[in-house]
């Protein structure tokens, strides 16, 4: 049986990890290197970074600290958020991170990603999509339409067709974050996960709306995705690694050690 991933993600704000609900609203927490080591040796089998402000603000990944993060955390990790061209890929992956996560760009120029494959190897490029859903109409069949430039600015594609389209230009995993659950720790957007999912011949993270061991439970056992990410649910103690790996098992999901 092929065990399911359990992912940390840490949004960063001015080198501080930040989180807010549905994008808004957001507290500092901690320092992000401190927190990724934790997580590291606490067993969570990957770590996502995303600078969000980064594109907001046209300026570059913070590469200090992805440089940071790598020396003190040792299993994979993914980096996003000012990606603006195949040098700032470059310039992460040699940092440190084993993948560079984009979003924003890859809607804006879609050969971007047929570039970064061909550069750097379809496994390092990872898909973010902001979705949130809307009225089923011939623009949007999924009923979920695909958002940018940190859920700010929605772009009338649909979200399944544009995962499609992703993964024939060379990505390798897709993140699918719903707007409409993040931070709201209510459950994930199982719906638009599982379309997503049964699209695509890539891994596919769930992302937004973990509250419980019991959503990541209900995620696996009701869609056909590949890992789960979570953030509020640890971030604030309410959870640890081990705490959630446990009750996935107990589940009856396969996971991985610890």
């Amino acid at each position: 049986m092929l065990t399911k991933r359990l992912i940390i993600c840490l949004d960063v704000r001015n080198r501080m990890v930040t989180k807010g609900v549905k994008f808004k609203g957001n507290i500092d927490i901690g320092d992000p290197v401190e927190m990724g080591a934790r997580y590291s040796a606490e067993g969570v089998d990957e770590l996502v970074f995303y600078d969000i402000t980064a594109s907001a603000e046209g300026r570059a990944c913070d590469l200090d600290m992805v440089k940071d993060i790598a020396k003190n955390v040792f299993i994979p990790f993914s980096v996003g958020g000012g990606i603006r061209n195949l040098e700032d890929m470059r310039a992460v992956l040699l940092a440190g991170a084993e993948k560079v996560s984009i979003n924003s760009l890859a809607v804006l120029n879609p050969e971007i990603i047929a570039q970064g494959a061909e550069a750097f190897g379809r496994q390092c490029m990872v898909l973010g999509m902001d979705v949130k859903k809307v009225e089923v109409s011939e623009q949007f069949p999924s009923g979920y339409e695909v958002y940018i430039k940190g859920g700010r600015k929605p772009m009338g594609l649909d979200a399944v067709e544009w995962a499609k389209k992703a993964v024939d230009l060379g990505i390798g995993e897709i993140c699918v974050n719903s707007i409409d659950a993040d931070g709201t720790k209510e459950g994930y957007e199982l719906t638009i996960t599982d379309m997503i999912a049964k699209a695509v011949n890539v891994p596919v993270i769930a992302s937004g709306g973990a509250g419980t061991p019991e959503h990541i439970s209900d995620l696996f056992e009701k869609t056909s995705a590949d890992a789960a990410l979570v953030a509020s649910m640890v971030h604030f103690g309410e959870y640890t690694v081990q705490g959630i790996k446990d009750a996935m098992r107990k589940a009856g999901v396969a996971v991985r050690r610890p």
